[in-house]
């Protein structure tokens, strides 16, 4: 068969294949065009999901008639001279209007601040009309209808309207994040509208604004440099996750992007602080030199290469992991909330309706007794008033008295306050300045022990058993020289390894703490970790997996009565240990409750 040239239109279609490749495609390079012009106002209307229209309109520099048939035609763009190594804006291939042109039914109006009208264009199925005048504010209007006509087999792969609508939204909400400056609506109608009224500079305003006001208080500050490269933005304490990633949001330079490396880092960050099967939340943007990281990797421009792989991920687990330790042993305010709507129903309707105020109990108007206070009433009180109830010993009473009255100042010393009792034989109750905590005694003194047991663990060497008889493992000779080069990572764990032949590795000694072991499928699982991450945290991983069993079993066990002065030491020693927040498995250690929340539950705020 002879080779022919193809068609225009078949190019275009072609191409269009790899750069729309579903609606929310189409919006999210529309609105990139957009933000490139320099709106600060993008609207989005749809119907159907999309496939029957997508309008975009911005209030950008727009266009003028001669500018506008060159924006229909493949690779004409105003953003990019001759080199890919200085990229600064969101489009720069200049196939996202052609490629939606020869798809579906274009049209564009457009009109500049020095232009006395507008001009207007359409393509339908990639064949085009000349510009015309029109009638046109400043900024851009695309209009996008019946996508996929021209390509009745795409539509076939297209999901329901309700799921192509979710994903334009997605692509919305990640926009918003990276530009909080820009005001976004969304509306349609197959939707509510979707509205994000512009933040200025305060970005914990938008990320509230998309992620929920929950996050604003349970999200730690980032911000860390390392070799050029800067990291900023915020993540939530680890015991605030969800049951999916799809709160994970990744920018460079400015770029929503969706990159495995990115996503891998947040996930080793908070290993051992989030239960398996749930998902930290986390806005992070990197900024470093454009001629360092790649964008044009995929037409999609969602994935990215950085010239440094391993500078990236080591400044994003680093710095995720010190914000943590800084701050990341608080628990989340969705637990007291929860707590709250346990108790009352009602509690998170009454929230929604009442301006959240600090308790102040000057003016509470049902001031609360202090404790000591309290029980020098009661010890004062007449016995007949008790004689109902059960006597108690005037010695315990006593003693407990005066183990709350040396306490007693405390409460406002410490962040977690002053023990007051022991619920159940696990939990621990103590007064705060302005409320109080809950603790469970098991999964935080568990915590505990993991961490004195890992910091030993990297602080030297891991003990080895050396092997009689060393175990070959046949592996291809690229996954040989990966291993090779962690070599003395593995020998700092436990692993001693040697090359055996140009195809094989030789064990030679495993680490002790982990007893007899399949080595072989240790160093396969390894193999594969670096092929696929660059990183070979598997053998580590098992090490503090053991390291937390064997503390879920040596630390203060569920039904064990503490002394006053017990649970007050644990007190401190979660305050003074990083990620005591949580337990070894993810779960909260304390739960606090602030008065105004207690004196909201029983009606008197």
């Amino acid at each position: 068969m002879a080779i022919k040239q193809l068609s225009e239109t078949l190019i275009n279609q072609i191409a269009a294949g790899e750069v729309i490749e579903r609606p929310a495609s189409a919006a999210k390079e529309l609105i990139e065009n957009a933000l490139d012009a320099g709106a600060t106002r993008i609207e989005i209307a749809t119907a159907g999901g999309g496939k029957a229209l997508l309008r975009v309109t911005d209030n950008g520099i727009g266009m003028s008639p001669a500018d506008l048939e060159l924006a229909i035609r493949r690779h004409c763009t105003s953003k990019l001279d001759d080199s890919l190594a200085d990229i600064r804006t969101l489009g720069f291939r200049g196939e996202a209007l052609p490629s939606i042109g020869s798809v579906a039914r274009l049209s564009i109006t457009t009109r500049t601040a020095e232009a006395r009208e507008g001009a207007a264009i359409t393509v339908a199925g990639g064949r085009s009309e000349p510009a015309r005048p029109s009638a046109a504010v400043v900024g851009t209007v695309v209009e996008v209808r019946d996508l996929f006509f021209a390509t009745p087999a795409r539509l076939k792969f297209m999901k329901s309207e309700k799921a192509e609508a979710a994903a334009i939204s997605e692509v919305v909400r990640r926009m918003a994040i990276a530009f909080p400056r820009v005001r976004f609506v969304l509306s349609g109608s197959d939707r509510t509208t979707l509205e994000f009224p512009a933040t200025g500079d305060d970005r914990l305003a938008r990320m509230a604004q998309v992620l929920g006001r929950d996050f604003r208080d349970n999200a730690i500050e980032i911000d860390a440099g390392r070799e050029g490269a800067r990291l900023t933005g915020f993540a939530g304490v680890p015991t605030f996750n969800r049951g999916n990633s799809l709160q994970q949001y990744a920018f460079v330079n400015g770029r929503p992007v969706q990159d495995k490396l990115i996503m891998s880092a947040i996930r080793a960050a908070y290993a051992e602080t989030i239960p398996q099967g749930r998902y930290p939340i986390a806005v992070l943007s990197i900024a470093l030199d454009p001629a360092l990281v790649d964008v044009n990797v995929h037409p999609a421009k969602s994935d990215v290469r950085f010239r440094d792989p391993g500078l990236i991920r080591g400044l994003i687990i680093g710095a995720v992991r010190e914000a943590l330790t800084r701050e990341g042993d608080r628990a989340a305010t969705t637990g007291a909330h929860g707590l709250m709507r346990a108790f009352r129903p009602e509690f998170h309707r009454a929230d929604q309706q009442r301006p959240q105020e600090p308790w102040s109990a000057a003016a509470s108007p049902y001031r609360p007794l202090r404790f000591a206070e309290a029980a020098r009433g009661f010890a004062e009180a007449p016995q007949a008033a008790f004689s109902d109830f059960a006597q108690p010993s005037a010695r315990s009473a006593a003693a407990a008295v005066e183990a709350m009255r040396a306490t007693d100042g405390q409460a406002d010393s410490f962040p977690l306050g002053a023990a007051r009792a022991q619920l159940h034989e696990n939990y621990i109750v103590a007064q705060t300045g302005d409320g109080l905590v809950i603790v469970d005694q098991h999964a935080a003194h568990e915590r505990l022990v993991f961490e004195t047991m890992r910091t030993a663990l990297h602080a030297r060497p891991v003990p080895a058993q050396a092997l009689l008889i060393p175990e070959i493992v046949d592996l291809p000779e690229e996954d040989c020289d990966r291993l090779m080069a962690h070599a003395q990572e593995f020998t700092r764990l436990g692993l001693a390894i040697e090359r055996f032949g140009p195809a094989a590795i030789a064990v030679r000694e495993t680490p002790a703490m982990l007893g007899e072991m399949d080595a072989a499928g240790l160093v396969r699982q390894l193999a594969d970790e670096l092929a696929e991450w660059d990183t070979a945290s598997g053998l580590a991983g098992r090490l503090e997996y053991l390291a937390a069993t064997m503390a879920c079993h040596g630390s203060v066990r569920s039904g064990r009565r503490l002394r006053t002065e017990e649970m007050n030491a644990l007190l401190r020693q979660m305050e003074a240990t990083p990620g005591s927040g949580q337990c070894n498995h993810g779960r909260p250690t304390y739960i606090e409750l602030k008065l105004a929340d207690i004196e909201r539950l029983f009606g008197r705020s």
